[in-house]
């Protein structure tokens, strides 16, 4: 039996590799948001395979049993694209896997067949191979291959921030607040990948040894299941974006154009087939509404929410904020709630009452969405606002 001759950097490995046990099993089990989890559970599996890898060819354990040789290799090739199906997942709980994502998973499918005469070996000739691959690298076939597995890597990584910011846009098209929707700690997760990927490749081109290399990524990745941990665990079901065009208003539909614009049809946006007339009327109606009712005032409003109020339907009034007034309805609805903070700081109000509850009254759901949208809208602090206005 070889003598576990274990340094700090694989006790680190052999840590994150428990801790991505349990977090497999509990993600499994989990019961809301299943796909997401589950693909997410899938990607913990894969990395405490990897994470195991390096105890068990640093201990000797391989000339003991042999069998498992090569068993991590393919889990490099399915890291990025299980962290960008999870993305997908994660932003979407309508998302399911189809057969067309199967095609994400083609590269790993060729190492696996070009490694099969390695899995096929005896014992004795898995040992000599690894000996053989500790001195002078990958050999055969997966010669050619290997290179790919970084490409795959920071590519599906960029591809995932990509996608991530996109998520994010469109999320600010039909929440006022995003408190309940914010995927920020997958952009985090995506960098730190990423950055992974990246250290890897440069370690590689520099011709760091291997087991140099591979302790820089045992301790970066054991790091990174603790905060898979945390964050992927604490993330709330998320819930599909409100697109849908529910029917519209009958007075709409059955009126009557007149002959003239039957003769010469009025220009339309190409999405939501507004005329010039309606928008107009539509984006008067909804400034008279935001001043006379101040919807703004509710943490929660959404854009399918003030659609309803103006008898319209989320996608014409998403298209005549970004048409009309070049905003967000994130953007335009937090305007109003910091315009409602300076008029109360101006008026003296701060000096009765915390800056918080002046936030809190106007409609933000937390300080830290409140200080990031303050300075976005006025490039100034709240505290250095109230300073500059002498409230």
């Amino acid at each position: 039996m070889a003598g576990l001759t274990l340094d700090w950097v694989q006790l680190a490995a052999i840590v994150g590799a428990l801790q991505g046990l349990v977090l497999t099993a509990v993600l499994a089990g989990q019961r809301t948001n299943r796909t997401a989890n589950r693909l997410l559970a899938t990607f913990m599996a894969t990395m405490t395979i990897y994470l195991a890898a390096g105890p068990y060819y640093k201990a000797g354990l391989i000339r003991v049993y042999p069998h498992f040789f090569a068993i991590n290799y393919q889990t490099t090739w399915v890291f990025g694209p299980l962290l960008y199906l999870y993305a997908r997942a994660a932003s979407d709980r309508s998302w399911r896997f189809a057969f067309k994502d199967l095609l994400h998973f083609v590269p790993v499918t060729i190492t696996i067949i070009a490694a099969m005469p390695i899995y096929m070996m005896s014992g004795v000739e898995k040992i000599a191979t690894w000996e053989r691959w500790s001195a002078a690298g990958v050999g055969g076939a997966l010669a050619y291959l290997d290179p790919f597995k970084y490409v795959s890597g920071i590519a599906y990584s960029g591809a995932t921030a990509l996608y991530l910011v996109r998520h994010r846009r469109e999320v600010e098209q039909s929440y006022s607040n995003t408190e309940r929707v914010n995927l920020r700690w997958l952009l985090w997760l995506c960098a730190a990948t990423g950055g992974i990927w990246v250290m890897v490749t440069a370690l590689k081109i520099a011709h760091v040894s291997t087991a140099m290399r591979d302790g820089h990524v045992a301790v970066a990745m054991a790091l990174l299941v603790y905060g898979i941990g945390y964050m992927g665990l604490r993330q709330s079901e998320v819930f599909r974006l409100e697109t849908t065009e529910p029917p519209l208003p009958t007075s709409e539909a059955v009126s009557p154009a007149p002959p003239s614009e039957q003769q010469t049809p009025p220009q339309r946006y190409e999405r939501s087939g507004l005329s010039d007339v309606a928008a107009a009327q539509l984006t008067e109606s909804l400034l008279r509404l935001m001043e006379r009712e101040q919807p703004w005032k509710e943490s929660e409003l959404t854009l399918a929410d003030l659609a309803s109020r103006l008898n319209t339907t989320p996608h014409k009034l998403s298209e005549v904020l970004n048409s009309q007034m070049n905003q967000t309805f994130y953007d335009f609805v937090n305007g109003y709630r910091v315009r409602e903070v300076q008029r109360r700081i101006k008026a003296g109000e701060a000096r009765s009452l915390k800056m918080l509850a002046l936030a809190m009254d106007a409609g933000f759901a937390s300080k830290s969405t409140f200080n990031d949208v303050f300075k976005k809208h006025t490039s100034q602090t709240p505290s250095a606002f109230r300073h500059a206005v002498g409230a």
